[in-house]
């Protein structure tokens, strides 16, 4: 029986830095705030990219550095062992972990099936572990871009590729049925606009054959896209034509720059939101979709924007939900926004981390990602060093 564990909204802060940063020392956050400030700096983020793929190219010793500063403020380890202290600690907080081997970027079949081998062992690892709620894995882990690109395309595929493309789905089936079979709950991560509707395919397929008794894959929706808050609700029709449970993870979008530059190379109209505006409007709209719909959708609401995390708790007192409801996640990445997760898990929230891992040099085009995230007008940078200052200035002062 589930427990009612409900506070009321107004008792939630995320301007609360004792418990945002209670997992961190002294010297951990002065780390952070250096880190932050370094990252802040535009002109600096830009050149990190050519500079780090340049000093690894040249073999020089630039695997340390990178190791202490945003590899350690970003991802868990090389290694799925060395994320168990991480997870522990989390844990220790009631904070979950979801487990995300971040390896991009591969072209080889040996790679895909060294992926897909790696996300069943994080399923296995996950196996009646409440510390890690959720698995992941991104299609282009295990398929390739361009196979993606003219699958949804609907371009004709030679008979090489339906052969290709035959392996990519018999790897992702297996993926889900092992995590079916073992009851843990899979993220199928969203990726750029011309190789979505390939995911999106795969992932309705999915739903329909291991949602039925309970949810256990989850699609995810960028809704920096215009297009993509009436894509949840036709997705809501076929999981009521075809009687699933629909999962879905609500994102805003990581690939923003990208679009909007391969749109105006190829003359066809931005799939983004003309502003921010737009994309909260419709965030926070898919978020009253789906507790609307909570009988029939699971939603794990992945945002770093305290609004909209806000607006989920308070809807979920509004309809009566407990707030340790199990079909309803808040989940940020790690090493940012701690004031939302740990605030949220303090007041009984379910709350996970994306923890990435792999090879310091596989998974630097996730932190290239992260670093130019937190550059932007309204990124993190400059709210996280705001509540670092805060919370040191506090501590000074106990």
């Amino acid at each position: 029986m589930q427990t009612n564990i409900q506070s009321k909204p107004s008792a939630l802060s995320f301007d609360n830095t004792e418990i945002a940063f209670k997992s961190k020392s002294n010297n951990e956050l002065t780390q952070s705030y250096l880190l932050f400030k370094a990252i802040g700096y535009n002109w600096l983020v830009k050149l990190g990219p050519p500079m780090v793929n340049g000093a690894f190219n040249m073999g020089l010793p630039i695997k340390g550095l990178i190791k202490s500063t945003v590899f350690k403020q970003f991802c868990g380890g090389e290694s799925m062992d060395d994320c168990n202290n991480t997870i522990d600690q989390l844990y220790s907080y009631g904070v979950g972990t979801i487990l995300d081997y971040s390896v991009e970027g591969e072209e080889k079949e040996e790679s895909f099936n060294a992926t897909a081998t790696e996300t069943l062992e994080t399923i296995t690892k996950a196996q009646n572990n409440p510390k890690i709620p959720f698995c992941v894995f991104k299609v282009t882990g295990l398929a390739r871009f361009d196979l993606l690109a003219k699958v949804s395309a609907k371009e004709t595929l030679t008979s090489t590729e339906e052969s290709e493309w035959g392996r990519v789905k018999n790897r992702i089936h297996n993926i889900c049925k092992t995590a079916n079979d073992n009851n843990v709950r899979i993220f199928i991560d969203a990726e750029e606009s011309w190789i979505q509707p390939a995911i999106d395919d795969l992932a309705h397929d999915m739903m329909r054959e291991f949602n039925l008794q309970k949810c256990i894959v989850y699609n995810t929706i960028q809704l920096y896209r215009h297009d993509r808050l009436a894509f949840l609700k036709t997705s809501f029709d076929d999981a009521m034509k075809h009687n699933y449970y629909l999962g879905l993870k609500l994102v805003r979008g990581a690939y923003m720059e990208k679009e909007r530059e391969r749109a105006l190379k190829m003359g066809y109209p931005s799939p983004i939101q003309p502003d921010k505006a737009s994309s909260d409007k419709d965030y926070n709209e898919a978020l009253h979709f789906c507790i609307e719909h909570i009988d029939r959708i699971n939603v794990c609401a992945g945002s770093h924007n305290e609004q909209s995390s806000m607006l989920l708790t308070e809807l979920m007192a509004q309809k009566g939900l407990a707030n340790n409801d199990q079909r309803i996640y808040f989940s940020q990445l790690y090493g940012m926004s701690d004031h939302i997760s740990f605030n949220l898990s303090s007041a009984g929230y379910n709350v996970a981390k994306y923890l990435p891992y792999g090879p310091v040099k596989a998974v630097m085009p996730y932190l290239f990602r992260r670093a130019a995230e937190n550059t932007s007008v309204k990124g993190q940078a400059g709210r996280e060093l705001t509540l670092i200052n805060r919370e040191v200035a506090r501590r000074k002062k106990v």
